[in-house]
């Protein structure tokens, strides 16, 4: 047939016989060709979107992948009905300007929690057919940004003076505070692009008052004005975030800002993660406070060791204590290491405030024997102890009576969930590590073994070799820790390839399961939400991720914007099992 221009006849004309191709995208259940929902091709089948993330940015790479000239809205809720089969996208982050929806970042193929009834749609401009007149596109913009980096450096013609002025920290014979000053020689044209710089009230300078660490940047900044380049490093990203900020440079101050949780790893002592979350309150940047708190929650043991602990506000204590994803070998460790903190500020922390802060303390996870040790070891029991007896009586009516019991008299739904939520337990026995640099079997070895088995006709299918059984209580309560109950049997399984798991999607993918004969033991008030730690050349926890059905798919750099990125195989699976009341 004769293929019409309008974009209304694009999806017809295409010929039947032409395969489609992997990554491709088409709308469905829409009154229009233009809307409907959002289905992509992956691995031979058509799949959905959920619609977590979904916005106007990833409407209009669909719109633009299918050929139409612009978008008018995104759709969410299933707006244009459920799909069916696979969910191939989840958590969707486009910039706007990608070509195919494949090439935004995602949460990895079908890793997702939602329903169909969450399905993504769009609606898409009509007009004229973008494959008409189809403009070829020439890029030497490379030269003209390395032609203007010269001339920055040159300083020819410049006709506006940026002076920075530095405190240097000296008084001179005054007992004024002496300031250290420079110039920038620039141009007015340049920074006419930026109206922060109010270039337009015929002024020809411009002082900024600029700490002594911050100064170099300033020069970083003025330079990537002119060249769209500049190099970012751990020392430097905050004070380019904030003079970004300053000015209304909104992509560097956007591109840094992600830089920054990339930047956190780096720095061992935890002063940097802990400056990055101070200056992410004093801004409002809701987004950096979260990944920087969530860093530290994850390496929580890590921080305590560190030398920035001590220096901690109390402020940031208290939003770091109130968290369940807190990485910690017990709550015992969590209250040791609040203690010290506490007697190390002295009077600086008011009664009322170290009162606040031990009151985020679980202390019904705290074991048993701990709890009674308390009164004896803790110096703060005494200038404490109406709270301390308090918290450790709720501690052994835990340890002590069933959860139905408990139930019946508490007296509030925060007080249940504080004190009865767990966090992220490691020590022993709850936690089994399988290292990424496990070596296989002797290959020999193997084969004999499975010569022998298949000539007398059992066949053999070898053990993972990632793979390690650990043993648990059923509950960390005492009144769980029964013969009928304990101890319960897990197998951990890190699985490398179709071989090993033919039920797997994408590897590596974790396993951690109950053996199936003690399933039965479970008691009815207790269920399982496991986690998964991966951790990055033994240095620092980069992901936690929990499990369903039993698995947990490893998301990779390219197929999920990791917040804190590990070079691919270079990491250890850590299972915790967290038992929690239902």
């Amino acid at each position: 047939p004769v293929c019409k221009t309008q974009t209304s006849w694009l999806m017809l004309c295409k010929s039947s016989t032409e395969p489609t191709q992997e990554g491709e995208v088409r709308l469905v259940g829409g009154k229009h060709d233009s809307e409907g929902r959002v289905e992509v091709y992956h691995e031979g089948k058509w799949g959905t979107i959920c619609d977590d993330g979904w916005d106007l940015a990833e409407a209009q790479v669909v719109c633009r992948q299918l050929k139409f000239p612009g978008v008018v809205s995104a759709v969410t809720g299933g707006t244009y009905g459920e799909g069916s089969g696979s969910i191939w996208l989840d958590d969707m982050d486009c910039k706007g300007t990608e070509k195919s929806l494949s090439s935004c970042s995602f949460k990895g193929w079908a890793l997702t929690d939602c329903s169909h009834k969450e399905d993504a749609g769009v609606v898409c401009a009509r007009g004229t057919d973008l494959t008409s007149d189809t403009a070829h596109f020439l890029d030497h913009s490379l030269g003209l940004s390395d032609d203007l980096g010269e001339l920055f450096d040159r300083g020819d013609d410049c006709d506006f003076l940026i002076t920075i002025q530095s405190p240097t920290g000296n008084r001179d014979g005054e007992g004024k505070l002496e300031v250290e000053e420079r110039n920038i020689c620039t141009h007015k044209l340049i920074l006419s692009l930026y109206p922060h710089f109010n270039i337009t009230n015929g002024s020809s300078n411009l002082s900024l008052e600029m700490s002594q660490a911050c100064s170099p940047c300033v020069t970083s900044l003025i330079r990537y004005l002119y060249t769209r380049k500049i190099d970012v490093t751990i020392s430097s990203a905050q004070c380019l975030h904030k003079l970004a900020s300053k000015f209304g440079v909104k992509r560097l101050m956007q591109d840094t800002g992600r830089l920054f949780t990339v930047l956190l790893p780096e720095d061992p002592s935890f002063y940097t993660q802990v400056s990055l979350y101070q200056y992410s309150v004093q801004t409002g940047d809701l987004l950096l406070q979260e990944n920087c708190l969530q860093y530290l929650a994850w390496n929580c043991e890590a921080l305590i060791n560190s030398p920035a602990w001590s220096d901690l506000s109390t402020d940031f204590l208290m939003a770091l204590l109130a968290r369940s994803d807190l990485v910690v070998p017990d709550e015992g460790l969590l209250l040791q290491a609040l203690e010290s903190w506490i007697i190390e500020k002295g009077d600086l922390t008011g009664t009322e405030s170290q009162a606040a802060l031990l009151g985020h303390i679980r202390f019904p996870m705290i074991p048993a024997e701990k709890l009674y040790d308390l009164q004896f070891t803790s110096e703060l029991y005494r200038s404490h102890e109406k709270l301390y007896r308090v918290s450790m009586l709720r501690g052994f009516q835990f340890n002590a009576l069933s959860f139905d019991t408990l139930r019946k008299h508490k007296s509030s739904e925060s007080e249940e969930e504080h004190d009865y939520h767990p966090r992220i337990y490691t020590a022993e026995p709850w936690s089994v590590t399988i290292n990424s640099t496990n070596k296989a079997p002797p290959r020999q070895a193997m084969q004999y073994d499975y010569n022998r088995r298949y000539n007398n006709y059992q066949p053999y299918y070898p053990t993972p070799e990632y793979a390690k059984s650990f043993t648990t209580p059923n509950h960390n309560s005492v009144i769980y820790q029964t013969k009928e109950t304990n101890p319960i049997s897990w197998s951990a399984r890190v699985f490398k390839n179709q071989r090993e798991c033919s039920r797997c999607i994408s590897f590596p993918t974790a396993s951690l399961s109950l053996q199936s004969s003690l399933r039965q033991n479970q008691t009815n008030s207790v269920h399982f939400s496991n986690r998964l730690l991966l951790t990055c050349e033994g240095r620092y926890v980069f992901h936690v991720q929990d499990f369903k059905n039993d698995m947990a798919q490893i998301p990779t750099n390219s197929s999920l914007a990791l917040s804190y990125p590990c070079p691919e195989g270079q990491y250890d699976f850590r299972f915790v099992v967290r038992p929690e009341y239902i």
